[in-house]
């Protein structure tokens, strides 16, 4: 099932999401769903809030990013989060223009730090504990500010983020362009 990507403006992207009871919900239907909604908006991460589900849950797949990067074997990174929490940080913060599927048409440079060590279940229930590195623990740290209700355009700071300013007041009006499925906000929603 294809899920609209809930937008900008949307008060459940600002707020820290929900712990998941192990076996409350059916994780691999709703990971599988997460998994062709992101496919189908091009993504290459996707947290449930983004879908309207205020839990604590995401799903990565660093492939198409990969396949586009000559210099990566092209494996990609797929994985599902379940109530993951975040152990710790090591080296130093890089940056890299990052964009957002519940953000269409805007993209701004973000530092984050180079190694993330977390701590999460999968879709089957199982707990994992991994260390990332460069992309994909960007990917991951990109999609755990989700369900901690942090956009990526909170870090974005001074003159950058005045220049987003007008896209970001666009999306939250409605005027947005996005080749896929898109869910206004509710405030929007009553007009």
């Amino acid at each position: 099932m294809i899920y609209p990507i809930v937008l900008y403006g949307d008060p459940v992207l600002k707020t820290p999401a929900e712990d998941i009871e192990p076996g409350s919900i059916d994780a691999k239907q709703l990971s599988e769903d997460m998994f062709e909604t992101m496919y189908q908006a091009s993504g290459v991460g996707l947290a449930a809030p983004q879908i309207g589900k205020s839990l604590r849950m995401f799903v990565v797949d660093s492939g198409p990013m990969e396949e586009e990067d000559e210099e990566s074997n092209g494996e990609g990174f797929k994985r599902v989060f379940i109530n993951p929490e975040i152990i710790s940080y090591e080296g130093d913060d890089w940056s890299f223009e990052e964009g957002c599927l519940s953000i269409p048409g805007v993209r701004a440079d973000v530092n984050r730090p180079e190694v993330v060590t977390i701590k999460y279940l999968d879709e089957n229930w199982n707990e994992h504990t991994e260390t990332l590195e460069d992309m994909p623990a960007r990917i991951v740290l990109h999609e755990y500010d989700h369900i901690e209700g942090i956009l990526f355009t909170d870090h974005v700071k001074g003159l950058k983020k005045r220049l987003i300013k007008g896209k970001l007041n666009n999306i939250t009006q409605g005027k947005v362009d996005a080749n896929y499925k898109v869910k206004l906000s509710p405030k929007l929603a009553k007009r």
